[in-house]
Order: structure tokens, then sequence, then C-alpha cells
């Protein structure tokens, strides 16, 4: 693994610990690497209101575009799960993609 994927799971992991998560008590970290080399990282924001909550994932995006970043080379994704994949769900997939196709 090199010294840049190294860095970008470790802000992943250490973006999961600021989730805040009450409802689902499923603490998400997600960290892109841009084409640029900056990392840029999210977690998931719950609401009460379950359609306002905001994936790490998106989070992440959003973050990076603010920020000025419209190319990205990696994503790194990670929940409490061990040992099991869970993949984005269906809105950061779309979001992936869309950035992927447009920015």
């Amino acid at each position: 693994m090199t010294d840049q994927v190294k860095e970008l799971v470790s802000k992943c992991l250490q973006a999961r610990d600021k989730a805040y998560c009450p409802y689902s008590r499923f603490p998400v970290g997600a960290a892109v690497l841009t084409a640029d080399g900056a990392i840029i990282t999210g977690c998931n924001v719950e609401n009460a209101s379950y359609g306002l909550t905001v994936c790490a994932e998106r989070t992440a995006i959003q973050r990076a575009v603010v920020e000025g970043h419209t190319q990205f080379s990696a994503i790194a994704v990670t929940c409490d799960i061990k040992d099991r994949f869970v993949g984005p769900c269906g809105a950061c997939r779309q979001v992936l993609m869309e950035v992927r196709r447009c920015l």
C-alpha cells in the first residue's frame, strides 16, 4: 500500500469517528483523493427526519466541490462492521456517478 493510500484510509477512519448517528448507531467515514493530491473527508450526519440524513460519501464529495476540487482519483469508505463489505447506498452511487461524468 502506498503512503498516499495509507493516508487516505487513515483519514477515512478519523472521519468515521466524527459521525453523528444517534438513530442507526452506524458510523461511516469517507475520504476522497483529488486528482491534485488533496484528501477531503466526510462522515454521515443523521437527522430524525431520515430523508435529511447525509451519508459520508456525499459529505466528502460535496466538501471537495465546495473547496474547488472537481477531479477525483480514489475514495475510501469505512463503517464499523468487520469482515463484511457494505457498499454505498443508491443516492451515494448516483452522486459518485454524476461527479465522475460531469465535473
